[in-house]
């Protein structure tokens, strides 16, 4: 096996290893609209737009996919998100 071909296996092999992960956020009969959106706004980067549509999302649907990434980048934005008494996980 050649040193070329070796590098594109091993390199092959690290994509595989880095997935993406979710953060949902789940409905509740305690917060706001105007509260989740300021939450997503802040927590997750999100325009004020984005932070509408997961906020009607998650209230009619129940759940909704609020940001997309890295375990490491994800996991302060969650707790960020439950500190403000949302209720969320990474899956």
């Amino acid at each position: 096996m050649s040193t070329k071909e070796k590098t594109s296996e091993e390199l092959l092999l690290e994509e595989k290893i880095v997935t993406q992960r979710e953060i949902v956020l789940f409905n509740d009969d305690v917060n706001t609209f105007d509260h989740v959106i300021e939450t997503l706004i802040y927590a997750c980067d999100h325009t004020s737009e984005q932070a509408e549509q997961c906020s009607l999302i998650v209230h009619y649907k129940g759940k909704c996919t609020v940001k997309t990434g890295l375990y490491d980048d994800l996991k302060p934005r969650c707790s960020m998100l439950k500190d403000a008494g949302l209720s969320a996980e990474i899956v």
